[in-house]
């Protein structure tokens, strides 16, 4: 097979041209023969290195995109929620609808009791769009089983009765709802190549084997083309994995609504380590990221250790990260998604502290950039984006000192899988062929965001080619 030359493309060292065969990049001249070569013009457009997400669930953005929204701007009332359940089409064999992308702004903290008020017909389970907790109403709570179920994610009352919310449960729930298979992820994989995005780190934790499997396998038959860096796989667990598919730190959530006990977390962070891993701690407070950075004075310290989201990071922690040099993995796209919400509802003392960009890296702690979704918006143009201007959906602003240039977000996406918030990859000869076309220089190019993303190459193999 002949190799593809991408003719004329912008790099920072100039107009040059770049020849690509057998998945790797082989030359970056100036004016190469194109002997051999399918040429594709780049017309100076910007050709960067492939992005990566270093933060995603592709099970759960597969299956948001089957589910009842139920949260803003589509629904704002308990009245909408109710007429958005009652419009969910059968879908699923047992009756169960599927909700996500809730708020309690919308009819408060729901459980049992509330759900029932707004739909009985059908098992119901919403997931609060922070993906922390499902909301059950009594129809769903007695097909799980729920009011003998030991989980301890299963909140009780005074009296010990589920309220219907269970918390970081999700594997645990699905099996109770019975058999399923995991979605299918080949639209993920084809809207991921769009955005020019050639690798993702999965972040969804204590992976099934199901669910490990169904991972591997969509990237093997090439529903998912980009390279895949897990956190969720279990420390005893040996998978096979094709050399595109890796093993990263054991995620760990620190759960807001129940942080662990300090020698608890201590004890998880050594036997990670133990196993040769890091840890991807999911610390979203200034408390929890506090605890975290204790634990890691007293339990030690691994090269893949990492924070993330890091929502609320107090400005004298800033010095502690930069001096730990742990990566700090956060998302600016929720302050496009939800900063009006944040300023209605946060102190001010946390707005500012919120989704920390620029302090960070004028510290010179590591900084990588994701988007959490389904959680936050996948589009990693838009979270480049918000973190540049910093605006809410109502147009104010969040945190205006935190603002950083497009061309700097956009070196938060383009650090290796492994390594988030290292420098960022070169186009050079020798590197993986996972490549990015843009129809402009880089500077007009970041204005314009994903609609600029002419071609996505992985491992040498066009992924997507914007129809012209």
């Amino acid at each position: 097979m002949s190799g593809i030359l991408f003719r004329r493309a912008s790099l920072p060292e100039g107009i040059r041209d770049v020849a690509v065969d057998s998945g790797m990049i082989t030359a970056v001249d100036v004016a190469r023969d194109s002997t051999g070569f399918d040429v594709i013009d780049s017309e100076g457009g910007a050709l960067i290195p492939g992005l990566h997400d270093h933060h995603i669930h592709l099970h759960a953005l597969a299956a948001a995109s089957a589910s009842v929204q139920c949260g803003p701007p589509a629904v704002t009332t308990a009245d909408d929620l109710a007429a958005a359940l009652d419009r969910a089409p059968d879908l699923d064999p047992a009756g169960w609808v599927r909700g996500v992308g809730y708020t309690e702004t919308v009819a408060g903290l729901l459980d049992c009791a509330a759900l029932d008020r707004l739909h009985t017909r059908r098992p119901v389970r919403i997931q609060h769009r922070s993906g922390a907790v499902w909301f059950l109403n009594t129809v769903a709570a007695e097909a799980v089983g729920l009011w003998t179920a030991d989980h301890p994610g299963v909140e009780r009352n005074g009296s010990g009765a589920p309220t219907g919310r269970v918390w970081r449960a999700d594997d645990w729930l699905r099996e109770r709802m019975g058999p399923s298979r995991p979605p299918d992820l080949s639209t993920v994989g084809s809207e991921l190549a769009r955005f020019g995005i050639t690798g993702v780190t999965d972040a969804t934790p204590d992976l099934s084997n199901e669910s490990l499997d169904a991972l591997v396998s969509s990237h093997v038959d090439g529903s998912v083309p980009q390279r895949l860096h897990l956190l969720g796989v279990p420390l005893d667990a040996t998978p096979e994995l094709p050399p595109t598919v890796t093993v990263g730190p054991l995620k760990g959530v620190l759960a807001d609504s129940d942080l662990p006990d300090f020698p608890t977390l201590c004890k998880q962070i050594r036997d990670a380590h133990s196993w040769g891993r890091g840890v991807a701690a999911h610390c979203v407070t200034r408390e929890a990221l506090l605890l975290l950075l204790a634990a890691f004075d007293e339990a030690g310290r691994h090269p893949d250790d990492r924070i993330e989201h890091g929502a609320i990071i107090a400005d004298d922690t800033v010095a502690d990260l930069s001096r730990r040099q742990i990566p700090v993995v956060t998302q600016p796209g929720f302050i496009t998604a939800r900063g009006d919400d944040y300023l209605d509802r946060l102190d001010t003392h946390d707005v500012t502290d919120l989704y920390r960009c620029a302090s960070l890296i004028e510290g010179h702690a590591p900084v990588a950039m994701s988007s959490d979704a389904p959680y936050g918006p996948v589009d990693p143009w838009m979270v480049i984006a918000a973190a540049a201007t910093r605006l809410a959906p109502d147009g104010r602003t969040v945190g205006a000192d935190e603002r950083v240039s497009r061309r700097s977000a956009l070196t938060r996406y383009l650090a290796p899988l492994s390594t988030p918030g290292a420098s960022a990859r070169q186009i050079r000869a020798g590197e993986p062929a996972d490549l990015v076309l843009l129809d402009a220089p880089i500077e007009a190019a970041l204005q314009t965001g994903a609609d600029a993303v002419r071609y996505t190459m992985i491992r040498g193999r066009v992924a997507y080619r914007r129809e012209e």
